[in-house]
């Protein structure tokens, strides 16, 4: 029934490879786009985590006058939560009426 076709016929063979190759592209690509956006989502949680610190430590200073001694004081007092499997927070303090400081890295 193929009366007006002029091109080559590929083989079954050909079309199963070219069908495979299509398909790996294609979960390789999706594969990548879901890395990236995790890659993504873990730079914001660290932009929110930092963020947060520094909104602690401020609101800290604001009411008591002086900068917090440790980190324990932000979780304890003023409910700074954080995954401390995901992130390390490196809190160092200079003194009273210096501000700290502060250094957020990914764990992963």
């Amino acid at each position: 029934m193929k009366r007006f076709y002029y091109g080559r016929q590929q083989s079954g063979m050909r079309k199963a490879f070219a069908s495979l190759v299509i398909f790996f592209i294609a979960v390789l690509l999706f594969c990548a786009g879901i890395d990236g956006a995790s890659g993504k989502a873990k730079r914001e949680q660290k932009e929110f985590l930092e963020d947060a610190v520094w909104r602690s430590v401020t609101q800290y200073y604001a009411i008591e006058g002086r900068y917090p001694e440790s980190l324990e004081v932000l979780r304890e007092e003023y409910g700074l939560q954080y995954d401390s499997d995901e992130f390390f927070v490196d809190y160092q303090v200079f003194g009273a009426n210096l501000m700290p400081d502060v250094t957020v890295l990914d764990r992963g």
